[in-house]
């Protein structure tokens, strides 16, 4: 007698099975370590150069002399659930004390020592200055602070950092122990990895969407007006040349809402590459036409999660090459090698580390 062609299992299989690879996916390995430590790199040093490029305006901007002042602000944390480590209390020399501290959290998480403590720090201190002065800000400093937030889940001191050098002489964990923090670790990290992707998606597809309902987008001459204010003016002269190729900026204009709602459609095949080519050229317009360095840096490092491992290994040997160091030997999968779970390791002699570190 045939089987019945509908077998009711089947689709439970289907959906067993999908889950069971979902599960592999977020646990096997950690995924894009090199990207991740990019952004590590690149958000650390930003924030560091925005904090000494206002070192001569700190306190008008966050200290207790500015004229939005510590109550001010406690006042609309009571509103809002805002806090800021720097409002609790208004001495000068506490403030001092908090830039200082600011300044040199900031260098660790560049340089990526004890990346898994330091990276909640650098979130704490993004968070308190961008609370502090929340109506004193260029937008930039938002994407900065959500991109803090969501490092401090992943894995990002696991590449080009001073972590990386330290764990080859760290001692071994016991199998089990190392093989449950490996799994904790690696699901936070590939689940920080996704939140990061969907939110540079986002952010395009969201402004690509809210341009293409305005007329001045759809006129092309959006640009004419925004090159005409002299908030976004730091250099006139250039903001009138600019003005003045008419058809240029319109193609520019259509451009840009192209890019940005096609952005998230492009990110799996080959297409990405020239997408994410002119989105660097387009932020570095913003960054020298409007005077947003900040925020266009922000968008520029976000876009590097995009970018695969394998690019950052051929741009890493190629900065070596190019600076004359010796080629180091990468790791072929994204994680540090483990041993079999469940042996036990070698006795008697060096051993490499089972266990996951930041």
């Amino acid at each position: 007698m045939p089987e019945p062609t509908d077998n009711p299992i089947r689709p439970l299989v289907r959906v067993t099975g999908a889950a069971r690879h979902a599960w592999a996916l977020l646990t096997d390995r950690p995924l894009s370590l090199y990207a991740v430590a990019v952004l590590r790199i690149g958000y650390g040093l930003l924030y560091l150069v925005f904090l000494l490029r206002e070192f001569p305006h700190r306190d008008a901007i966050w200290g207790p002399g500015s004229p939005w002042t510590p109550d001010l602000a406690r006042q609309l944390f009571d509103q809002t659930g805002w806090a800021s480590v720097l409002t609790l209390s208004d001495s000068r020399l506490y403030f001092e004390l908090c830039y200082a501290a600011a300044l040199v959290v900031s260098v660790l998480f560049l340089l990526g020592w004890r990346t898994r403590a330091v990276s909640v720090l650098f979130a704490v201190v993004v968070a308190s200055f961008h609370a502090r002065s929340i109506f004193m800000t260029d937008g930039g400093d938002n994407l900065v602070l959500l991109m803090a937030l969501y490092l401090a889940l992943t894995a990002s001191g696991r590449r080009w950092s001073l972590d990386a050098r330290r764990v080859r002489r760290a001692p071994v964990l016991p199998p089990r122990l190392a093989e449950a923090r490996s799994t904790l670790v690696t699901a936070l990290h590939n689940c920080g990895l996704l939140v990061i992707g969907i939110q540079v998606c986002f952010l395009y597809g969201a402004a690509g969407l809210y341009k293409v309902q305005g007329g001045t987008w759809g006129a092309g001459t959006a640009l004419h007006y925004v090159l005409n204010l002299d908030l976004f003016q730091p250099w006139p002269a250039l903001s009138h040349w600019a003005d003045d190729q008419a058809l240029a900026i319109a193609i520019i204009g259509y451009l840009t809402v192209l890019l940005q709602v096609a952005f998230p459609f492009v990110l799996f095949g080959r297409l990405k590459y020239p997408v994410l080519t002119m989105l660097f050229g387009m932020h570095i317009g913003i960054a020298v036409l409007m005077g947003l360095p900040l925020f266009s840096g922000a968008m520029i490092i976000a876009d590097a999660v995009f970018l695969p491992d394998r690019f950052w290994i051929a741009a890493g040997r190629l900065a070596r090459r190019a600076l004359g160091r010796r080629e180091e030997q990468q790791p072929v999968r994204g994680d540090v090698p483990e041993a079999p779970r469940g042996a036990v390791p070698k006795q008697g002699g060096p051993v490499s580390p089972v266990h996951d570190r930041p």
